[in-house]
């Protein structure tokens, strides 16, 4: 059966373009849709990224989209110690802070380039399915009801993905697997412009405060506290301004713009395709449990996904079997990783802020020579074997 296109992509994030422009790249007649006027506008992100993951990715820094290149960076712990790495040791892991509404419209470019046809203020409304298959979307474009076939569609709708649920894909979270967020961009700062900082402990409750320099004395400053210690929404909101008027680094400054949101910090979901459907990005839970960072994840699942699809095109055969190749590429790409670092995350929210000091205490002294989380565990672990016991086989 002749379908409208091959497949179609719902949302126009990093995955969802990354997604179109690769599989567009193989031939695929590739439509994205995004239902904001603007791609890259609204963002809920810290906005930064490592180099490594943008290299794995295949996509080659632009300064254009590149607000700060960070020099370190520090964990402080509540009672004020300080583990700091440098460049020398960080390399590619300490990485880049972007200026995301830029980033997300370069990477939909780089998609509208291969081929991929964009289509803004199209919200999708529900799937369509015959039997046990989808065969397309249900969408409100400017307003009026459309619908759409495809081979496949490619669910890259966030971390809440309705088109996931409506094919009958349970993404449903648990309040202890959910971070809720609230940032200011602020000028006027006092801290330093090329170190990126997280500030951990009960000050943010099962999450961290974080600093990630914007150029000069501009710095994103958030915090995300776990939903499930929250007694209140706006709680999240009174921690950070707590936070800030304390320290007078930041106390100094001025918001100059503030977002909130939410952001998965659980393990991967247990399935990423069916009949004609692809969960990629945050939709497939692949955000890291314990820093809340997915672009890089994003962007290496979104090519896996774009090139199985090319492939699926060139066979004209959508089913779920037919995709499993894109669940196995990005499970042995990273679900080792995503499910040591949520078990790490489960067992760091039982320590006490003087067990939290002397982690930080112990990694200040420790041999850590790259910044990563394996590399943090593996230190933790040599000093406190008893705080790893759960997941050492992971580490």
């Amino acid at each position: 059966m002749k379908t409208d296109y091959d497949v179609i992509v719902v949302g126009g994030g990093p995955a969802g373009s990354m997604t179109a422009k690769h599989a567009a790249k193989k031939g695929a007649r590739v439509l994205m849709i995004e239902k904001r006027q603007e791609i890259g506008a609204s963002l809920r992100c810290a906005e930064g990224v490592n180099k490594k993951g943008l290299a794995k990715a295949g996509v080659p820094v632009d300064k254009r989209w590149v607000s700060a290149d960070i020099a370190g960076a520090k964990l402080v712990s509540p009672g004020g110690k300080v583990f700091r790495i440098d460049e020398s040791q960080a390399g590619a892991e300490v990485g880049l802070v972007l200026e995301r509404h830029l980033f997300d419209k370069a990477m939909a470019a780089d998609a509208a380039r291969a081929g991929a046809e964009i289509w803004l203020k199209t919200a999708a409304v529900d799937v369509i399915k015959e039997g046990d298959k989808v065969v397309g979307v249900k969408a409100r474009r400017e307003g009026e009801p459309i619908t759409l076939t495809a081979g496949c569609v490619v669910a890259a709708d966030g971390f809440e993905s309705q088109v996931a649920r409506w094919a009958g894909i349970d993404t449903s979270l648990k309040t202890g697997d959910i971070t809720t967020c609230y940032q200011y961009r602020m000028a006027n700062l006092k801290t330093e412009p090329d170190y990126c900082e997280f500030i951990i402990g009960s000050v943010a409750p099962g999450g961290y405060i974080w600093v990630f320099p914007k150029g000069d004395d501009t710095a994103n400053v958030g915090i995300g506290v776990l939903a499930s210690k929250l007694k209140k929404p706006g709680d999240v909101k009174m921690y950070l301004d707590k936070w800030i008027k304390k320290d007078p680094r930041l106390s100094c400054g001025q918001p100059v713009e503030a977002i909130a949101g939410g952001v998965s910090v659980s393990p991967p979901v247990e399935q990423s395709v069916m009949n004609g459907l692809i969960l990629v990005g945050d939709s497939a839970r692949i955000i890291d449990p314990i820093t809340g960072g997915g672009i890089a994840n994003g962007l290496l699942a979104g090519k896996f996904a774009g090139e199985v699809l090319g492939d699926c095109v060139q066979a004209n055969d959508y089913s779920e079997a037919a995709l499993m190749p894109y669940d196995k590429k990005w499970r042995d790409a990273m679900e080792n990783r995503l499910w040591r670092n949520w078990m790490a995350k489960e067992k760091f929210l039982t320590l006490s802020d003087k067990t939290l000091d002397g982690v930080i205490d112990t990694l200040s002294t420790a041999n850590v020579d790259k910044m990563s989380v394996h590399n943090i565990l593996i230190a933790i672990k040599e000093k406190h074997p008893e705080l790893v016991k759960e997941f050492e086989e992971l580490i």
